[in-house]
């Protein structure tokens, strides 16, 4: 599965590490941190997808991205519950994700009207520790998006960026 997604920035890495002894509980604690766009699929070849991905977004600006508090999913779509995360606020990054989705149609239950940006923290635990957790104040952290990163969920990694804002 190929995806589209915005790095964050180590202010956002070490809210997250500052937050680990919290999420021993939970049987997966996300290690790396990012926040997903848009799922592309991998019914294309990884340089059609590209392609495509780059057209679509050649005249989309660069956008701020707040990281404001700490919520979770009690049913995710998908997966082990509850998935505790670190909530996102972006006009922009809503308004790219809805540019995707009309050039690559949405997954059903977690994309268009049902997209809900986030920092995946940990899944797979006890409702009550998430609650805990949502509890929780952080002190909120902003910045600014130039490029989305293509990942490939099947090695885990980066494998191309595009550019915003040029």
């Amino acid at each position: 599965m190929y995806s589209l997604n915005a790095a964050v920035p180590g202010r956002v890495r070490r809210i997250a590490g500052d937050l680990y002894p919290h999420l021993a509980s939970f049987a997966d604690v996300r290690e790396d941190h990012s926040i997903c766009v848009k799922r592309l699929g991998d019914d294309e070849p990884y340089k059609t997808l590209a392609d495509r991905a780059r057209t679509v977004l050649a005249d989309a600006p660069a956008f701020e991205v707040a990281v404001t508090g700490i919520d979770y999913f009690e049913t995710p779509t998908d997966g082990t519950d509850p998935v505790v995360y670190l909530t996102v606020e972006s006009p922009g990054l809503l308004q790219v994700h809805k540019t995707l989705v009309e050039a690559f149609g949405a997954l059903p239950g977690l994309e268009g009207d049902e997209y809900v940006p986030h920092v995946t923290l940990a899944r797979d635990g006890e409702i009550a520790d998430a609650e805990r957790l949502a509890e929780r104040e952080i002190e909120p952290v902003t910045w600014t998006v130039s490029e989305l990163e293509f990942t490939d969920a099947h090695h885990d990694h980066a494998i191309g960026t595009i550019p915003l804002g040029q």
